[in-house]
Parts: structure tokens; sequence; C-alpha cells
């Protein structure tokens, strides 16, 4: 009997020491990555459908980009993502020169374009949504439109519908946007971690950013329209993806208060 309760204890011992000097698993340091809307270009000033169409900025969008640079100039950046969209070049351009930063290299990743419209690419914005709307018994694209500013619309309703009534029947689904997107995302993260990257930025377009963070976070205002210049930050670590900003502004706020201190 003796025997038998000090093997118990000498077992019980054992095993509690060993429990305590095992080491947690290190915690990875996150990567935080910025993705920004490209600035307002002349298919938007006109009202005109944007996914793989492309149009330069106006001066409004290059006047914003700047903004947009000077308010993430405290920010180190490790790397530079955009698609191979001209708008987007065009506005990575614009950041950086304002924000001082002039050796860099952009890598160009085309899962970073935004939704292709198919048949609808180049017409007008309110053809497009009228059709979308009629696939969702809505009575027109105002409705539509109300509803995606409102956030009720989430983006695999709106995405598909719009494919579903492209009358070339060539546009995007949801799935096939999200797919590409989240490929590229997965893309900056692993080149993150293979060069020790903290701090990415990446230019991309409304729609293609908020179906890339769809299924990534719970905030509603992930199904809002995103403003150009709009900024949604993601972040890695451990193996997991958040989302803390969402279409914020507040970049670009502080960039125009600053250069409009120096006027």
């Amino acid at each position: 009997m003796k025997k038998w309760l000090a093997a118990l204890i000498l077992c019980t011992s054992t095993a509690a020491g060993a429990a305590e000097n095992i080491t947690p698993p290190p915690s990875e340091e996150a990567i935080n990555i910025y993705f920004a809307r490209h600035g307002k270009t002349l298919f938007n000033t006109f009202d005109r459908v944007q996914g793989w169409a492309d149009s330069p900025l106006t001066e409004d969008g290059i006047r914003v980009a700047r903004y947009l640079g000077e308010g993430l100039k405290g920010i180190k950046f490790d790397s530079y993502y955009s698609s191979d969209a001209g708008r987007q070049r065009e506005t990575m351009a614009v950041i950086l020169r304002q924000a001082g930063v002039k050796d860099y290299q952009l890598t160009e990743l085309p899962g970073l374009r935004e939704a292709f419209f198919g048949g609808f690419e180049g017409g007008w914005n309110k053809d497009m949504a009228d059709a979308g709307a009629r696939q969702l018994g809505m009575k027109d694209g105002g409705e539509l439109f109300s509803k995606m500013k409102a956030g009720e619309l989430t983006q695999d309703k709106s995405q598909n519908a719009l494919a579903a009534a492209d009358p070339k029947g060539m546009a995007e689904n949801y799935q096939q946007v999200k797919q590409r997107t989240q490929a590229a995302l997965r893309t900056i993260v692993d080149n993150a971690k293979a060069h020790g990257d903290k701090n990415v930025l990446a230019i991309s377009s409304g729609t293609s950013m908020q179906i890339m963070i769809s299924d990534l976070t719970e905030d509603p205002a992930k199904n809002k329209p995103l403003s150009n210049a709009a900024v949604v930050k993601v972040v890695y670590q451990n193996g997991k993806y958040t989302v803390p900003e969402i279409g914020s502004m507040k970049y670009v706020e502080a960039g125009k208060q600053a250069l409009d201190k120096n006027k």
C-alpha cells in the first residue's frame, strides 16, 4: 500500500512539474495591412461603371490622395501593393510622394482589381443598379443604392444579383471576387512573414475590398460602400484576421488638417 501511494505521489509530482515546464508557443507579431480605396476618377465623376475598365484620377482625386498620404506619414510602411489598374498605381504614387517616400518597390497583384462587371463596364451606374434591383425584386436602382448605403444589403446578394443581370454573362459573382481578393491577401501576409514586414500599404477598389473582408468580420460596416481614399485596416496575427477599421476617413481628415495649417 505504501509503495503504491509513493508511486502515485511521484507520478503526480512529475506530471505537475512537466506541465509547469511547458512553454506556450511564442505569439507572432501583428502584420498591419492598410487597404485604401483609390482616389476619385473620371468615371467616378461621370457616374460610369468602373470595374476592370479604368480612368485617371481627377484633380479632386489627387487632392484627397495627397491628404491620405499626409495622414499616413506617421506609419513606417515596409511594403506596397496595388492591382495592375492605373487608378490604383496613380493613387499610390500620389500618396507616397506626399509622404516623402522616394525609393519603393510596388508589387502589383491582379487579385486586388475591382470586381469585373462584365457587359455593364463603362455604362451608366444607374442602368446596372436598375438591372441588379430587378434581380432582387426591388423597385429600381434607387432602392438598391439606398439599401447599400444603409448597410442592409450583403455583398454576396448584391454582387450575385449584378452577375445574374449582366446581359453578356461575363460579370464576376461574389465567390469569384472573394476567392481572388483573399488569395491576394494571403500573398501579402506570406510575403510579410517571409520578409519581416509589419506595416503594409495596399491600394484596391471599393467593392473588391468589401468582398475581401465580408467573412473576416461581423462588423455591419462591412456592407456600407467605401468612399474614395477610405481605409480598411486588416490585422493578421497567430493565424487569424481581424478588421479593426472599416471605411476610416481619419487619415484623410488628419492629412487635410495638417496641410491646411501650412497654407
